[in-house]
């Protein structure tokens, strides 16, 4: 049946403006079409930001943008414009800054009021139909918002100057006066403290999100300091995230944050950024406490993103949306009948009493989200049965309900590759590859680098996209710093030059591209990208580390790795820019906090032998085995030629036999070691 409606989305690529083709709304994408229209019409243009796996968006659509009465208004009115914020984080940043300001409060869908001339005037997030909840209605909001545009000028101008200055202040950074100090890395840890949930781990109340990035600064703030209440705080939300609703039980993989503070009621949207870099902080923590419970943890992730997230070219969608056949979480709840079907009366009660199904549910009438309820000794004990014969009843359990669910509909899945969220992936394989052992991480994670760099980096800039075979939008800085990042990774797992002259290459890109030679730092938006109304340097770790944090780690390894003083140089001055906000705003600089302590506490680790030699290997085997966030890894074959000046810690030493390790940690040189069982004693201190 042919759709009643198509408008100009219809020729785009990204699935979330796909999803509105079919909409009555005269939607444009982003463009200069739309813009000229907005100029020669002066009209206001109504900007609607969303992403494909947004549950609001979702009901915005249905409730507002196929509505017939509410688009003919939209399109008698304004200039239509759809953006997806996971293409256009440069509009996503720039927008939400302009709605916390005129709102007081962000979100998606984010809805934008701009003039002719791109600025904001008015803006808010999800309006509903009908006036509700205090918000008021779509269509009378429209009504107001254009009359209030044509016949108040002069107060429109008004509002536009107030808005366009406080963004200006927003992205304005100053270098911080603070001289760069360890003691920062104290005064943050004691603000996480100050927000740490002691009852259900965490930071914070509902809603809570997986912060992985804080919990990796934890970890190394513990590895530094000896402090057993920075690895309780690691290990209490780790455990407590592992066995809440937010994991998925059966198929493995982490659902994007919880309603509540129990971890127990997931926005059930897996979301790749989230998954690459909870994968890292697991396998971080399974090297440093060696429970086996975080390394399974860890590759249940990875093996979920290999199954259901891995494009048939190598590289990894982003999202799977929250909805299935219309209902939030359906694919993923389960009622005790349900179970009781699957599994038998017998075994479905052990099961049940495990993962806290019950009748009433949990979740929206009889439905419940599994979750780790009990203990595996009380369950044993309350039915009876033996602890081994409880684990493999659970374990079958699982697998039969996975089984199961594999018949039901699955949510949508975006399939775009974005190339910063699989540079998260490629290093979180990596850290598998590291934790376990298994060649096919290590596999996978050169599959994604290879089509990252011949599909969206081969000739002339590196690209953001890649949708319906074909690479689109310029990089952004995180894109570039996320890549260089895993380039380095697989480096230090592979020893082959090209990933790090490609690392350099993309670096020297970076630098040329986006560098602030005034104030330093690196802007988030680059010389090729489309120039807007205030270039940011987005300093925040939130969802995914900042391109600044990330570069200080990029900066400091290439600068030991290749010789050039001048990166690290650089490396010194984005943390001096920005030392001001890491105490004040720990959990939001949670990246850069751990950049700041790398720069003050680098171990170079440096292995003269060939990657062939079996005692190489055992040497290798055991550096990967311990938890070294600080280690600047390298191996140079005493047969293969070095280029220009690379490698100055290697080229330096003098040996006579191979492979010989060097360990230095700071400005302490530790004496050469050529057997692995020295090296695991040198590592554990």
């Amino acid at each position: 049946m042919e759709p009643k409606h198509t408008n100009r989305l219809i020729h785009e690529s990204s699935p979330y403006l796909l999803q509105h083709a079919h909409n009555p709304v005269d939607w444009h994408p982003w463009g200069e079409e739309a813009l000229r229209r907005a100029r020669e019409e002066d009209k206001p243009i109504l900007l609607s930001i969303g992403y494909s796996s947004c549950h609001w968006c979702h009901v915005m659509e249905k409730e507002s943008f196929e509505n017939e009465a509410v688009a003919k208004i939209m399109n008698e009115r304004f200039i239509n414009i759809k953006v997806d914020r996971e293409e256009r984080p440069d509009l996503d940043e720039l927008y939400m800054n302009a709605v916390q300001v005129i709102s007081g409060s962000g979100g998606w869908p984010m809805t934008v009021f701009l003039t002719p001339d791109l600025i904001p005037f008015h803006a808010g997030t999800y309006f509903p139909p009908e006036d509700r909840g205090g918000l008021p209605g779509f269509s009378k909001m429209l009504l107001v918002v254009s009359d209030y545009y044509r016949s108040h000028r002069g107060e429109v101008e008004k509002m536009v100057a107030q808005v366009k200055n406080a963004i200006d202040q927003i992205v304005s950074i100053e270098p911080s006066r603070e001289a760069l100090n360890e003691s920062v890395l104290t005064r943050a840890f004691d603000g996480l403290k100050s927000e740490f949930d002691s009852i259900h781990g965490g930071f914070g109340k509902a809603p809570k999100f997986p912060s992985s990035m804080v919990l990796s600064f934890l970890l190394r703030y513990w590895k530094k300091f000896d402090s057993k209440e920075a690895l309780m705080m690691a290990e209490s939300t780790l455990q407590q995230m592992a066995g809440g609703g937010i994991c998925d039980h059966l198929g493995g993989g982490f659902h994007r944050y919880s309603v509540d503070e129990r971890w127990l009621i997931p926005h059930f949207e897996k979301m790749l950024y989230d998954n690459g870099l909870l994968a890292r902080t697991y396998f971080e923590a399974y090297q440093a406490t060696r429970k086996e419970t975080y390394l399974r943890v860890g590759e249940d992730v990875l093996n979920y993103v290999l199954r259901e997230m891995t494009s048939p070219e190598g590289a990894f969608y982003s999202t799977e949306d929250a909805d299935s056949e219309g209902r939030e979480g359906k694919f993923y709840v389960w009622s005790r009948d349900e179970i009781v079907a699957s599994l038998g009366k017998e075994k479905a009660a052990p099961f049940c009493e495990y993962y806290g199904v019950t009748s009433p549910g949990n979740f929206e009438g009889e439905w419940s989200v599994l979750h780790i309820a009990s203990s595996l000794e009380k369950v044993s004990a309350s039915h009876g049965i033996p602890l081994k014969d409880l684990e493999k009843l659970l374990e079958e359990g699982r697998k039969r309900l996975f089984a199961e669910r594999k018949k039901r509909v699955r949510p949508e899945r975006d399939e775009k590759i974005l190339t910063s969220w699989n540079a998260l992936m490629i290093s979180g394989l990596i850290d598998g590859f590291k934790a376990s052992g298994k060649k096919r991480y290590l596999n996978q994670a050169l599959k994604a680098a290879h089509f990252i760099l011949q599909e969206m980096g081969k000739d002339g800039p590196l690209m953001r996209v890649f949708s319906r075979g074909k690479s689109q939008v310029k990089g952004y800085s995180e894109d570039y710093a996320l890549l260089i990042q895993a380039l380095i990774d697989l480096y230090e797992v592979t020893f082959e030059m090209d990933w790090l002259r490609e690392a350099d290459r993309l670096n020297e890109r970076m630098i040329q591209q986006f560098w602030d030679v005034d104030k330093k730092g690196f802007f988030f938006v680059g010389k090729e990208n489309e120039p807007l109304m205030a270039r940011s340097k987005n300093p925040y770790d939130h969802t995914i580390p900042s391109s600044n944090s990330a570069a200080v780690f990029n900066l400091i390894r290439l600068s030991y790795l290749t010789g050039k003083d001048s990166l690290k140089e650089k490396a010194e001055k984005i943390l001096s820019l920005f030392c001001g906000f890491l105490s004040e705003h720990p959990a939001g600089f949670a990246n850069m906090l751990s950049a700041l302590s790398f720069y003050f506490n680098p171990e170079e680790i440096g292995i003269i032998g060939s990657t062939k030699d079996p005692r190489t290997k055992a040497m290798l085997k055991e550096v990967y085995r311990v938890y070294l966030p600080n280690k600047i890894l390298s191996l140079r074959d005493p047969q293969v030629p070095v280029e220009g000046g690379w490698f100055p810690f290697l080229m330096k030493k003098e040996i006579t036999e191979v492979p010989t390790v060097f360990v230095c940690k700071g400005f302490t040189c530790l004496p050469p070691v050529r057997d692995e069982k020295e090296l695991k004693k040198i590592l554990a201190h």
